[in-house]
């Protein structure tokens, strides 16, 4: 029997952003992914479809799967031939207990590999705009876990700590914050020190708590600060004022849910996401190529008979390529015809595979779409490659100067339900704002959450026909000036406050 493997990975303190490249890599050739609770969503969707993810996450005072039976779990599934993950916060090997769960794999001999993590002990303060090291105030860094086992005392050497002058970074001591703080002032520490906490860092939800360590327990209660957090304690937090950039961000505290097809939300997401923003995914329709399709066979054989091909969407690109590879063909059966794309989305996706759009028309929608192959003065033919309930807007445009086309339904919009709950539950905040891309996206978003009011939610929409579609569901609506995910994204950051909502 074949033995498998086990790689620890690092996820990093809970922005998806700062997970390494070798950490989605092992993630997205895993069988088997074991995981703990500050993981990210977001990582978790690196998980292939059709691997086993096994949740072993851990709170404080509460571990519903004991280590012990954690590492039977990663010995069991490699010895059962499985390429296994086991997916941790932070860096695996800082307190992490990382190190307990290499020890049975190397008594039975299993192959293991160990992917670091960028930790919060680092990446939390840095955040926060406190640097952990810094010329003029400290000469060292001392990362200390201020984790305290029921009923026992605190195991920390405060005396030699105080005297070494360097930032003190403690994990996982939220509960112990009197203690440390105490600690550190019979240690003989000045009470003026400054000290942070930084809670839920790195996350759109990051909040930093900035006092004295004389102070800090009763603002940090007065606070109600929660875990998990970080606890700084050193001059560095001087310059927290100064360096938080984070909290800084143009969308830094607003929620925003992304309706786009799965693979395309990526893109406006991690943007949406490197400006603060809480971003959401809810992929509430997806786009499905017609298999077989006849009548794309029939004008792909036949395809020197046209002059322009047109493309509404990415999607119509897609489908088209995916059909040639279906049938054993490649970009090359499309011969020296001219492209034609709705958009720079669209154009891009062409280019892609090698195809440089002929045609974008300045107004990124179908009437304009028609306006410009109608200025364009084609001779021959038109072939145009849509979804089933395509805009008549296009054709429209085409039959009032009468060019011939013909308009082939290549693939079909689905609508899709997934974890309609937890997206109602995160609607519940101050002012959600959902991004519609299209007409259907808004179809889809109001099938699959059924009945609710949508007037309390900021509807942001990239043209005025999507604009329309939301109106008419009664959503406060924004729209981007042009129909791009750039302009899209500065309406958001511009908010309601500036023009008309239009």
């Amino acid at each position: 029997m074949n033995i498998g493997q086990v790689i620890l990975v690092g996820a990093g303190p809970g922005d998806p952003g700062l997970l390494t490249l070798k950490g989605k890599q092992a993630i997205e050739s895993a069988e088997v992914v074991v995981y703990d609770r500050l993981v990210s969503p977001e990582i978790l969707d690196l998980i292939p479809e059709g691997a086993e993810r096994i949740n072993v996450g851990k709170a404080s005072s509460n571990h519903p799967v004991p280590q012990e039976q954690i590492n039977q779990i990663l010995l069991d599934k490699a010895l059962s031939g499985k390429r296994v993950v086991r997916l941790k916060g932070g860096d695996p090997l800082l307190f992490g207990r990382g190190g307990e769960e290499l020890q049975p794999l190397t008594q039975h001999k299993v192959p293991f590999q160990e992917v670091p993590g960028i930790t919060s002990a680092i990446a939390v303060p840095a955040y926060g705009g406190i640097p952990v090291t810094h010329r003029d105030f400290c000469s060292s860094l001392h990362i200390i876990t201020g984790h305290q086992q029921a009923g026992k005392p605190l195991d920390i050497p405060f005396a030699p700590l105080v005297k070494t002058g360097g930032t003190l970074v403690f994990l996982m001591g939220v509960s112990a914050l009197n203690n440390i703080c105490e600690g550190l002032l019979q240690a003989g520490m000045d009470p003026d020190m400054p000290a942070a906490v930084v809670e839920r860092g790195t996350t759109p939800a990051q909040r930093p708590i900035l006092a004295t360590l004389s102070t800090l327990p009763q603002t940090a209660r007065e606070e109600t600060l929660q875990s998990p957090s970080i606890i700084i304690v050193g001059k560095v937090c001087s310059l927290s004022p100064r360096f938080d950039w984070f909290d800084s961000l143009p969308l830094k505290g607003k929620q925003i849910l992304v309706t786009r097809p799965r693979e395309r939300a990526g893109t406006l997401s991690s943007r949406l996401r490197a400006l603060g923003a809480d971003v959401k995914e809810f992929p509430c329709i997806e786009t499905v190529p017609y298999t077989p399709c006849p009548e794309m066979d029939r004008a792909v054989s036949q395809i020197h008979t046209y002059q322009w091909l047109v493309f509404t969407s990415p999607a119509g690109v897609s489908a088209l390529m995916h059909f040639l590879e279906e049938t054993g063909r490649d970009v090359r059966a499309l011969g020296p015809i001219r492209l034609a794309a709705i958009g720079p989305g669209t154009a891009r996706e062409l280019k892609k595979h090698g195809l440089k759009a002929d045609l974008i028309p300045p107004v990124y929608d179908g009437a304009h779409l028609g306006e410009a192959l109608c200025e364009a003065g084609p001779t021959g033919r038109l072939l145009i490659l849509r979804a089933q309930w395509g805009s008549p807007a296009l054709t429209q445009a085409l039959d009032r100067c009468q060019l011939s086309y013909e308009d082939i339904r290549c693939y079909e919009t689905r609508y899709t339900c997934p974890n309609p709950e937890a997206v109602r539950t995160f609607l519940k905040g101050e002012r959600p704002v959902v991004t519609f891309t299209s007409a259907s996206t808004v179809r889809g978003f109001v099938k699959a959450l059924g009945e609710m009011e949508h007037s309390h939610i900021l509807a942001a929409c990239i043209g005025a026909q999507t604009a329309a579609e939301a109106k008419a569901h009664g959503f406060s609506v924004i729209t981007a000036r042009e129909a791009t995910i750039d302009a899209l994204i500065q309406r958001i950051m511009e908010g309601e406050e500036y023009g008309t909502r239009t």
